[in-house]
């Protein structure tokens, strides 16, 4: 089968979707389909084209027996609303050419993934051209959330915006996301049921497993044995609320055996720093090389998941998946009855969104108590099993790829 994947992240050495869509890439190649990617270079989440691609050329490459296409685009030093639109709309359009390119090819499939939505029509055209089949994988609903959280504003612009892609949206063979209740959403914007999949976040657990012994990155930190190191690990956005952590380490700074580590770059960083100015408690990494990924998450004896109350069940962490299973208890921000918070609370502490203190306090139970810690890691290490392992979703969603079930009356009714 030849399958086209689109998209704005490619970099199976980070985290996040980009790491996502290179596993899933080289998990088909090597089942025997024929995989190209049109994608941009390497930026996230440090907002800086990596110094190995070029932001204003275009690019080519073999990867895992993947094609891969890099188009340039423009990557603003320090995002905003206005700012972040510009940039997505740049790769927008230094990609139709390569998508374009792909029409000799004549694709079975082409997988766009949101974010961002600005991809999707260039994804439709293609199929509709070639006779392929338009998938939209929904990794996050960038337009709602890019009002709740304040980037984009008007009621005019949110109907518009939103009227739009509900009209896109439903107008794709299949629509895919991570969650239950992001499913829900997809049913509320239009899309009907028989055309919405359930396309979770996977790890691969036979490279992130629970370690038995001391983590590498205490004695390259100089961290004692007994001290508990409560870790937050991944892209430092608007998205997470991490200004919660560095006010739990003010109210924690008591807790002299208690460390909080937090790992990784982008926007919010130079925020969470100075708010942690002056504590001694906290320590800051850049990210990590991927091959020593376990052993990062392996230094937790608490792993940290903030989120504010207003992304509540418009994105579903997807570092989620690492922490449990590292097979180490999880202390999160999210409301009881959002996937979020149910997802963890077999495995872990949930808090309310915004609740400092309730999120220190939860922090300093399980620093105290070991023994509940590592039970709660175990059930989290069982619960990945059953429901993220790379093999068995990629062979579902390798099915759901072979089994085309759009009818002609679909193309009539929505071309």
């Amino acid at each position: 089968m030849k399958i086209l994947l689109y998209g704005i992240n490619f970099s199976p050495e980070l985290t996040g979707i980009g790491k996502y869509t290179g596993e899933m890439a080289a998990w088909l190649a090597k089942a025997g389909h024929d995989v190209r990617v049109v994608t941009a270079p390497p930026y996230y989440p440090d907002w800086k084209v990596d110094e190995r691609y070029s932001a204003v050329r275009y690019g080519y490459e073999i990867w895992n027996d993947v094609r891969v296409w890099r188009a340039p685009l423009w990557v603003p030093a320090r995002p905003s609303g206005i700012k972040r639109l510009l940039h997505l709309a740049s790769f927008a359009l230094s990609s139709l050419p390569l998508m374009m390119r792909q029409l000799l090819w004549k694709p079975d499939v082409v997988w766009v993934v949101e974010p961002p939505l600005f991809c999707a029509p260039t994804a439709l055209c293609v199929a509709r051209l070639t006779g392929a089949r338009a998938w939209l994988h929904v990794q996050d609903y960038e337009v709602d959330a890019a009002f709740a959280l304040g980037l984009l504003q008007g009621g005019l612009a949110r109907r518009f915006v939103t009227g739009l892609e509900r009209w896109l949206m439903r107008r794709f063979d299949k629509v895919s996301t991570i969650s239950e209740s992001m499913m829900d959403r997809a049913a509320a914007k239009g899309v009907e049921a028989d055309r919405i999949a359930y396309f979770p976040n996977w790890i691969d657990l036979a490279r992130i497993y629970p370690i038995a012994k001391p983590s590498g990155y205490r004695a390259t930190l100089g961290i004692s044995a007994d001290t508990v190191v409560a870790l937050y690990s991944g892209n430092m956005g608007g998205k997470q609320g991490l200004e919660i952590m560095a006010e739990a380490a003010r109210l924690l700074s008591d807790s002299p055996n208690l460390l909080f580590v937090f790992c990784g770059n982008g926007a919010g960083k130079a925020d969470l720093e100075h708010l942690t100015k002056g504590l001694t408690n906290v320590r800051f990494l850049n990210l990590q090389p991927v091959e020593r990924f376990n052993d990062l998450l392996g230094l937790a004896d608490i792993h940290l998941l903030p989120q504010r109350a207003d992304a509540a069940d418009l994105v579903m962490p997807s570092k989620l998946t690492g922490m449990l299973a590292s097979g180490r208890a999880v202390v999160a921000t999210a409301g009881g009855d959002t996937e979020l918070g149910r997802a963890v609370s077999g495995c872990g502490l949930v808090t309310a969104p915004g609740d400092a203190a309730a999120f220190a306090e939860a922090i300093r139970a399980l620093a105290n108590d070991p023994a509940h810690r590592k039970a709660l890691g175990m059930a989290g290490r069982r619960y990945a099993e059953m429901k993220f392992n790379i093999n068995r979703i990629l062979e579902d969603f390798e099915h759901m790829l072979k089994k085309r079930s759009v009818s002609k009356n679909f193309f009539r009714k929505y071309l």
